[in-house]
């Protein structure tokens, strides 16, 4: 079997070689490149066979969303990760724009950077665990508040499901209704809301106030 390639991209280089350390003891997976920024990534990604990249938000030169936004141009087929600490919830809606899949919080355990690595491979998209708890309460807390893209309230139980991470089957089984029926609603949910995927969609609901984390 092929292994992932990933290329990590953070401005502390302690935290480079322990994340390194952890993803090499998985045979699945082979770190093929690190840069200190987005300059240094976007250097080396032209030569750097890579899959997915884990990469920091706030750097130094270039932060992660530029050079998000600049590798989806010429490298389309990646698969970013965006490595958030706590408090920078205002760059997640511009990383999505710019192309970001996943997102982890530096602290989250190494099984959960595997699964989001998979996730994202398999062209899904990924929130961490923690972050998605605490989107899905605030969901639950607000359903009958929320006004912003006059959403249903059968739209807003999908989304509900969307962010429990369900597939478009499972959201189905789960409300009792056809999986046709699920696809045309996710389907107006993205458009009404003018999100490009899932976490885009997640995002959508963080900017406007829907939820908040």
């Amino acid at each position: 079997m092929d292994k992932t390639r990933i290329i990590i991209v953070d401005d502390h280089h302690l935290f480079r070689n322990g994340l390194r350390l952890l993803i090499e003891a998985f045979p699945e997976f082979e770190i093929t490149g690190e840069a200190s920024n987005g300059r240094e990534f976007l250097e080396i990604i032209r030569s750097t066979p890579a899959d997915v990249v884990l990469m920091d938000i706030n750097m130094p030169e270039t932060d992660g969303v530029e050079a998000t936004r600049a590798v989806m141009k010429i490298r389309p087929d990646i698969h970013v990760i965006a490595l958030s600490m706590y408090g920078e919830e205002d760059y997640y809606y511009r990383m999505t724009e710019a192309g970001a899949k996943g997102f982890l919080l530096k602290d989250s355990d190494i099984s959960e950077v595997r699964d989001a690595i998979l996730t994202v491979q398999k062209g899904g998209s990924y929130f961490s665990q923690e972050l998605l708890h605490n989107v899905i309460q605030k969901i639950k807390h607000r359903e009958s508040e929320t006004k912003v893209a006059n959403l249903s309230k059968r739209e807003k139980e999908i989304l509900l499901k969307i962010c429990e991470g369900l597939s478009n089957q499972e959201i189905a089984e789960a409300l009792f209704i056809s999986k046709r029926t699920v696809d045309k609603h996710r389907a107006n949910l993205l458009d009404k809301t003018n999100a490009r995927n899932t976490a885009s969609l997640i995002l959508y609901a963080i900017k406007n106030k829907l939820i908040e984390i």
